[in-house]
Formats: C-alpha cells, sequence, structure tokens
C-alpha cells in the first residue's frame, strides 16, 4: 500500500461489523490424539483456560466432564474421519464452573496431512439472545401492517417489508438496489431523500412526516402517509442506513379534514347568527353576509335583491317576458389586487339597477326558489352568469371556474339571491358548500324581510306622524317661535309639539311624548293632539285640560304619554307651567342666565289617579322658553343629568335667533339619536 502525490489510494477492506465482538467466537484447534494445539484468546475468555495451559493438553480431559468423555470421544473420532458435528455442549471451566457452550466441528487436514479438528465455541446464551432477537425482528418486519424499509446512503433500497410492497405496488425483488426515484417518481423523492440525508448526518430521527402522493398501487388517487426516519447504526456506532416507516393515514385524513370542514361551517354559521341578525339596516345585512362568504366559502361574493321587494311586497317578481329587475346591494372580492378583485369588477357595482332575462343564472334561481350550482364552468355558462359579453370575457380572464347561486327565501317570498365565485380557490362548490351557502342566506332572507318591513313600517309611522304634527309655527302676538321634530334613526316614535291660541293674547304651548315606537305610538300620538286642541278651544284651565287628556290616554288601552302644558302670557309678563311626568322646561331670563323651571310634579298621562298642579313664574320681555322631550336630554351612555346641563349651557348666552339656537342645541344633543325629539321655543319679544 503506498500513497500518491494528491490522492489517496483506495482501501479495498471495509469497516468491520460487531456481531462476531457480541458473539465472542472461540477458536481451537485439535490434533488427531485429541491434543489442543491452538488455543485463541477468545477461547481463553470463554472458558478462563491460558494458553499456555492448554496447548498440548488434551482436550477431554481439560474440558469435558468425566461422565461424558465417552460420548465425546465418540464424536471426535467421527469428525476426525471426516464429518461435521454442531451442538450445545456443557463445559468445565478453569474455575470449576459449567458453561454451556454452542460448538462446530470441522475436519481439515494440516501442512504435513494429518488430520486435525477445528473446534469453534461461543456461549449458548449469547447464541440464543441473539437468534430470538434476530427472529423477532424477522417476524415483526415481515408481519407487520406498517410498512417498513431500509436504505443506504445512496438512497438505495436495501430491504422493504410485505406491508410497504402492498402500498408501493411493487414487489421487493423490483425495489432492492434501485433508488427511490427510479420507481416511485409520484412520492417526491427530493423530500424523501432529504429527509435521509438529514437523519443519516445528525442521527436525529424524523417522526411522523406527512407525504402525500401516488403510487402504482393506486395511480389514480393522492394518499397521505405518516412517515418517519430513523438511523440504523452497528453496536459501534457506524451508520448502517436509514429505516423508514409508513402508515397509510389517508382515510383518517380525510377524516380529519371532514371534521375541521364542519367546525369551520358551524364557526361561519355562529358568526353570521352574531353579525346578520343585530341589524336592520339592509346595505349592512347585505355587506355582512357577503363578508361572511368570503373567503371562508368563495372569492367573490355578490348580493342582488329583487327590486320589488325593496320598493313594496315582492310579490311576482317575473315579468310577461321572464325579465327579472335587481338592485345590487353589496359585491366582496377576497382580494381586490388578484383574481377575485378581477371578477368583482365584472360584476353590476352596489346600487345599480339591472334587469336580466330568463337564461340567465341568478334569474332562474329566484323564478324557481330554489339553488343552481355550476361546478365547472365553460364559456357558454360564463355568459349565462355575467351581464353581458365583455363581462363574461372578463370573468373568464380573472379565472372564475365555479359558481353558485343561492335564493333569499323569507316567510315564502323570494326576496333575492347571493352570487358565489370561486377564482383562487381551486376546488369546485361541493354539495357541502351547497347546504352551508343555503344556511347563511336562510338566515339572512329573515333578517332582510324584517329589515325591509321595518322599513315600511317605518315610513309609514313617519308619514302618519309628520301629517299630525303642525306645520312650523307662526309667531304669535308677543311671542317669537321656533320649533323642530326629528324621528329616531331607527324607528319613530310619538313625540309632538303644538302651538294653540288662546283668548286674550295668550298661547298655549304643548309638548308631549307618548311611550312607544312606531305605527302605534303615532296612531296614539295623533288621537292626543287632537283631543288637546279640541279641549283648548274650550278655554279649559290647564290643570282640568290634563285631567281630560290623562282620562283619554287611559281609554286608548295600555298608553302611557309626558307632557308640558305652557300658557304664555307676553303682555303680563308671566308664563303658567303643567306638566304630566314630562322633563322640566328650561327658562333662558333676558340676561342669558338660563335655569330648569322648578314645576309641581304629577303622573304620566294614562297612569290614572294624577294631580295636576299648575304653576305661574315671570316671563319678562327677552325671556325665552324651552320645551322639549327626553329624546334630546337622554343618552344610554350619561346621566340624564350631563344631558341637561349640556343644553343649559348651549341656550345660555346673549340672544341670538331662535331657528340658530335650534340647530346649536340639536348639535350638541343629537348627534346619535336613538329617540325622537320634539324641540319648541319660546320668546317674549322685547
Amino acid at each position: 500500500m503506498y500513497k500518491r502525490q494528491g490522492s489517496a489510494a483506495p482501501d479495498p477492506a471495509g469497516a468491520p461489523g460487531k456481531l462476531l465482538d457480541l458473539l465472542r467466537v472461540a477458536a481451537f484447534v485439535l490434533d488427531e490424539n485429541g491434543r489442543i494445539v491452538l488455543w485463541s484468546p477468545e477461547a481463553e475468555l470463554l472458558f478462563g483456560h491460558r494458553a499456555e495451559e492448554a496447548v498440548g493438553a488434551e482436550a477431554g480431559r481439560l474440558l469435558i466432564l468425566p461422565e461424558h468423555l465417552e460420548q465425546v470421544t465418540e464424536w471426535f473420532l467421527r469428525v476426525l474421519g471426516g464429518e461435521q458435528w454442531a451442538g450445545v455442549f456443557p463445559v468445565r471451566c478453569r474455575d470449576g464452573s459449567t458453561r454451556h457452550a454452542e460448538f462446530r466441528h470441522i475436519s481439515m487436514r494440516a501442512p504435513d496431512g494429518h488430520r486435525q479438528i477445528l473446534g469453534l465455541a461461543a456461549d449458548a446464551g449469547t447464541v440464543r439472545e441473539l437468534e430470538t432477537t434476530l427472529a423477532l425482528s424477522d417476524i415483526l418486519i415481515e408481519q407487520s401492517p406498517i410498512g417498513l424499509a431500509l436504505f443506504d446512503e445512496e438512497m438505495r433500497w436495501r430491504r422493504v417489508n410485505p406491508a410497504l410492497e402492498r402500498i408501493n405496488g411493487i414487489p421487493a425483488e423490483r425495489l432492492l438496489g434501485r433508488r427511490l426515484e427510479d420507481l416511485l417518481p409520484g412520492i417526491d423523492p427530493v423530500r424523501v431523500a432529504s429527509s435521509v440525508r438529514r437523519v443519516l448526518s445528525d442521527g436525529r430521527p424524523v417522526v411522523d412526516q406527512t407525504l402525500v402522493g401516488r403510487t402504482p398501487a393506486d395511480p389514480d388517487r393522492d394518499h397521505v402517509w405518516s412517515v418517519s426516519y430513523y438511523r440504523v447504526v452497528d453496536r459501534g456506532g457506524r451508520p448502517l442506513g436509514v429505516a423508514a416507516s409508513a402508515v397509510d393515514v389517508t382515510e383518517r385524513h380525510r377524516a380529519g379534514d371532514e371534521v375541521a370542514e364542519a367546525r369551520e361551517r358551524l364557526a361561519i354559521i355562529a358568526d353570521a347568527g352574531d353579525r346578520i341578525g343585530s341589524t336592520l339596516d339592509l346595505p349592512r345585512i347585505a355587506r355582512e353576509l357577503a363578508d361572511i362568504s368570503v373567503p371562508r366559502l368563495a372569492d367573490l361574493a355578490t348580493v342582488d335583491l329583487l327590486d320589488e321587494a325593496l320598493t313594496g311586497d315582492p310579490g311576482e317578481p317575473v315579468r310577461i317576458d321572464g325579465s327579472v329587475r335587481f338592485r345590487a346591494l353589496a359585491v366582496v372580492a377576497a382580494d381586490d389586487g388578484a383574481r377575485s378583485g378581477a371578477a368583482a369588477r365584472a360584476t353590476d357595482r352596489v346600487g345599480d339597477l339591472a334587469e336580466y332575462g330568463p337564461n340567465r343564472v341568478i334569474t332562474r334561481c329566484v323564478t324557481l326558489g330554489r339553488t343552481i350550482v355550476l361546478p365547472r364552468l365553460g364559456a357558454g355558462e360564463l355568459r349565462r352568469i355575467a351581464r353581458d359579453e365583455e363581462a363574461a370575457r372578463q370573468l373568464e380572464e380573472a379565472g372564475v371556474h365555479s359558481y353558485l347561486a343561492v335564493p333569499l327565501i323569507a316567510r315564502g317570498n323570494v326576496l333575492g339571491a347571493i352570487g358565489l365565485f370561486r377564482t383562487d380557490n381551486p376546488r369546485p362548490f361541493a354539495p357541502a358548500d351547497v347546504s352551508l351557502a343555503g344556511e347563511l342566506a336562510a338566515r339572512a332572507a329573515i333578517s332582510v324581510d324584517n329589515a325591509r318591513l321595518y322599513h315600511r313600517e317605518r315610513h309609514t309611522a313617519l308619514t302618519l306622524q309628520r301629517s299630525l304634527l303642525p306645520s312650523v309655527p307662526t309667531d304669535r302676538p308677543g311671542l317669537e317661535l321656533a320649533a323642530r321634530y326629528l324621528p329616531a334613526v331607527s324607528e319613530a316614535g310619538g313625540d309632538w309639539y303644538d302651538v294653540l291660541p288662546q283668548d286674550d293674547g295668550r298661547t298655549a304651548l304643548i309638548v308631549g311624548d307618548v311611550m312607544g315606537k312606531g305605527v302605534h305610538a303615532a296612531a296614539i300620538m295623533g288621537q292626543l293632539r287632537s283631543t288637546t286642541r279640541a279641549l283648548a278651544r274650550l278655554s279649559l284651565p290647564p290643570a282640568e285640560l290634563l285631567e281630560h287628556l290623562d282620562a283619554t290616554t287611559a281609554g286608548l288601552g295600555e298608553s302611557i304619554a309626558t307632557c308640558v302644558h305652557v300658557v304664555c302670557n307676553p303682555a303680563g309678563g308671566w308664563c303658567e307651567v303643567t306638566s304630566a311626568g314630562h322633563p322640566p322646561p328650561v327658562m333662558v331670563e333676558p340676561d342669558g342666565r338660563a335655569h330648569l323651571l322648578e314645576v309641581p310634579p304629577a303622573r304620566p298621562l294614562g297612569v290614572g289617579g294624577a294631580v295636576f298642579s299648575p304653576r305661574r313664574m315671570p316671563m319678562p320681555p327677552g325671556a325665552t322658553l324651552v320645551l322639549y322631550t327626553d329624546g334630546l336630554v337622554e343618552d344610554r351612555r350619561d346621566d340624564i343629568d350631563v344631558g341637561l346641563h349640556t343644553l343649559l349651557r348651549v341656550v345660555s348666552g346673549p340672544p341670538r335667533p331662535l331657528e340658530e339656537t335650534c340647530d346649536a342645541v340639536l348639535e350638541a344633543l343629537h348627534r346619535d339619536p336613538r329617540d325622537d325629539v320634539a324641540l319648541l321655543l319660546a320668546r317674549n319679544r322685547p
């Protein structure tokens, strides 16, 4: 052996294994007389006799118990004659103990032609333990339902068990010695090779790595395997290769996906229940329905309502020619800059009114009142979805490949439809998606119908209330007047004001508030206002007028109202105030000081048993009287004292036009109107 300049000579010898070290195989040679002529160090370790004691001694007398000597002599002669003998036999050791050893005796010739016997021996217990371990390993490998393999450092198959043969669909004889990518290109060999090299390098196992691919056993369907890699070393720590185990977890993975999808569907439905039913604002309901659908169900969602559903009863939406009119209320894309955003630009703009013929998918959806799903879209289907040829081209370029139209049906009426598009999500709409979309549409349809009915009733209540309220009050002798009425954002109520002329130049000012909302409250308000005007013509004292009004309110069912009645006498410089559970008026003195009037308390109208006591107080020239309903000063976030303090602050100070004062009061106190407001200002002219 020698070395060349710049290179190393190859070493033909491989690294030794450790199996022989484990067995400690002892070797010895006997001549034809049974004397020991060679005694190995392993024999010395196994039996305890040193070489100088053993060489030249008769093997039978040194190692064999007296009772076995005759039998061993017979075996010796047979082996010397050319036979072989193997078996387990008790041997006497140097320390007097007996050890069972497994022997192999082989006849051979010495250089001088004489017969000799080569003996090999190992501890029988060690041999049996190794045999058991190997047998167990073979059984586990061959009968294991888990696929097992052994790779060398070059990624060549070295062993494959039957389970892995079934997984791969390739017999072991075709695999052994070949590389992974040669026979299984659908398993991502680059990833497998990377894992094997990492395990060989650092010895740390890779456990439960998910591998997806196809094998000849099932070439048409992806499978999912849980794969683990372990470095295999001998007892000296020398790497022998990498063992791999593979378990087909396709069904478990699919079941896990189904559970995750079911949880996601429940989360979407719960989210829809929390968000969609929290408002009566139609555009917001439509937007929330689209927001919930994107991106968890679709990449693009549109919500279109029938024009008839917005303007009146849905009735029969289909015209004689089969067309239907829609108004777009919401369009939501997963990403404005991605393909879904490009598809969104091909849909109807929010607020637009569109009319579509009977062949359009959304028209058929609302006409038939059922869901229409198009899992795969071609050019023909896109033209049935889009508003025109150009929009169909844009949808195709955006990659729209699956479409779902779901009707919005509530209380037997078709109100519109939600359209769902998929662009970036590669999967077509499946039955589970259709079911989820139907659930969302059903929940949203109820909210849409509630909002539609609410707006119709609110419009009716507002129309009724405004028709019952007086026109803008004109100034009375000695009085400058200004008034405002603002309905609540959510629903109209029963607030009202009135200005009633009386004898002797006096004027009655009335502000009232019927508890409740909607048409019922507006109707009660109308009856009370009519009653007040009729009683005022009789010139009844304020206390007596409120007593009659109290009886009238009690006769209108479960109705309660508050009211303040003020008789102003500008010439006399006084006013007389009577309250029925109403917030106290504000008096702004000519010098700009504002304060609440102290009015004798009384129960609201309709409760019964109320005693009304008027109180007369000065109203000098230049003084301003402020009457209002509680919606002006009450706020759910603050105490009513905060609103009253703000009102006093706003109306105090140097006199300014009453119209300007009204605007300032509403600006300061009616920024988030949850209740309707009536405001009436009267100033004693100087």
